[in-house]
């Protein structure tokens, strides 16, 4: 008796482009996760809030609207504004009203938000280091994606 149906399938072959980019998902997987355990342990705040506080401290007037903030942490409005409340609520950032617009509001980076960016980025650049390192050491799969991606030397 032959079975109803076609037999199993092979799945066609993974392209090198495919694979590498599965190494650099799997690497940016990793390397997240070292970052956000790293951060939270040493100061106390999540990758989405030192990254919000880095856009907000690069800014030329120390402020962004809500939407450039959210485009720029890749986060859509809701998740924004949940991000500024908990800013807000460590005393990291405050709401302003858009002189213009009474409609727009910004968020304003305080200086304590400055320190603690400040201090985090060391954090951040000796975890980032460090991870990406055992990346290469662990994989030599992501060691290639991390020198086609110019990262290491």
């Amino acid at each position: 008796m032959t079975p109803a149906g076609p037999g199993p399938v092979d799945a066609p072959p993974v392209s090198d482009l495919a694979a590498t980019w599965q190494h650099i998902l799997l690497l940016h997987t990793r390397v997240e996760n070292k970052l956000a355990a790293a951060l939270q342990r040493r100061h106390g705040i999540g990758l989405s809030e030192f990254r919000a506080l880095g856009h907000l401290a690069a800014s030329p007037t120390s402020e962004l609207r809500m939407q450039e903030l959210a485009d720029k942490v890749g986060l859509n409005q809701s998740s924004v504004t949940r991000l500024v409340a908990r800013l807000s609520t460590a005393d990291f950032a405050v709401r302003d009203l858009c002189p213009d617009d009474k409609r727009g509001v910004y968020t304003v980076i305080t200086e304590t938000g400055r320190t603690r960016h400040a201090e985090a980025s060391h954090t951040y650049e000796e975890t980032l280091k460090g991870a990406l390192e055992e990346a290469k050491q662990a994989d030599p799969h992501l060691a290639a994606a991390l020198t086609a991606l110019g990262a290491t030397r």
